[in-house]
């Protein structure tokens, strides 16, 4: 597993990083083990009656369904809501957001909590920019372009992301990568298993379902189309999203990103009051990376690019 411990913005303005074991007192979180049961529960249900739903509720359903989960993975990853590792990785092993292995994404996102290297494009796994030399020809350019977009981070981000965890599997086979190909091997079979039970056992077609996971692939991008920039501060690439509640709870509160990047054993339930707690100062540190909620992204840029793909 890479190194994934956070390095402070500055010695003299950032509060200290809490680890797991600080910001904890349980060793169960009841809220996130509460929040496992009502998403897998709600997942269930839909597809248990999807029969007796029109055809665009279920489908909408398990969109949302999908995008709540992934949330939910990012907390586990985090090690919530058990202090043992291997629990919360069996809690989100179930492939119900069906493209992106557990394992996998817990690799990348570790890698990306190195604060130093944010936006950096080939050291952050998840960066959305790129070098000037890496967006030749022009119809590359005009792909990661849309990607500053948010019609583009819903329509087209998750079959960008298919294919490159698609180069992801080719590049495990080349290099005979043990590691990398257990995990996909896990997955797949994971994925594939519950595809079948979907096709044979409920209302919705692996088809239906597999685009239901797409798309809500797409509204869990929307949350990170601009919570990281390019800038000269580390600090200061990293927003705060003062969303709506649905969007909050949809999100786990990681629209508040600045507090997770400072405090990321934090729990989701307990990140609101950080923030309360300490506006101003998030602010400061922040460079006053502020946006006003994911409907102003709607409105304001769901044609126009927010800005440059260009890593600068």
């Amino acid at each position: 597993m890479p190194n994934h411990r956070l390095h402070a913005y500055s010695p003299t303005s950032t509060p200290q990083r809490l680890a797991s074991s600080q910001v904890r007192g349980a060793a169960v979180e009841w809220p996130t083990m509460a929040l496992w049961l009502a998403v897998v529960g709600s997942w269930v249900l839909v597809l248990a009656t999807a029969r007796h739903m029109p055809v665009w509720l279920h489908f909408a359903a398990l969109t949302v369904l999908a995008t709540w989960y992934m949330s939910l993975q990012h907390e586990l990853l985090h090690g919530h809501p058990t202090r043992l590792d291997g629990v919360n990785r069996l809690m989100g092993l179930l492939p119900i957001a069906l493209w992106y292995p557990y394992d996998l994404y817990k690799a990348h996102h570790l890698t990306h909590h190195q604060d130093q290297h944010l936006t950096e494009p080939g050291v952050d796994p998840e960066s959305n920019y790129r070098h000037a030399a890496h967006l030749r020809p022009r119809w590359k350019l005009a792909l990661v372009t849309s990607q500053r977009t948010v019609a583009g981070r819903l329509l087209l981000g998750p079959g960008l992301t298919v294919v490159h965890l698609t180069a992801d599997v080719a590049w495990a086979i080349r290099r005979a990568d043990a590691r990398r190909l257990w995990i996909w091997a896990q997955h797949l079979t994971l994925a594939g298993a519950l595809l079948v039970a979907v096709e044979y056992a409920t209302a919705v077609s692996a088809w239906e379902y597999a685009a239901a996971s797409y798309f809500g692939m797409g509204l869990g991008m929307l949350r990170s189309l601009y919570e990281h920039r390019p800038a000269a501060l580390p600090a200061h690439r990293i927003v705060i999203n003062e969303a709506a509640l649905p969007w909050r709870l949809l999100y786990l509160n990681n629209n508040y990103h600045a507090v997770h990047h400072t405090h990321p054993g934090l729990p989701w339930y307990r990140i609101p009051s950080y923030y309360r707690a300490d506006r101003t100062g998030y602010l400061e540190r922040n460079g006053s990376f502020l946006l006003q909620g994911y409907v102003w992204l709607l409105r304001k840029h769901l044609w126009r690019p927010i800005d440059s793909p260009f890593f600068h």
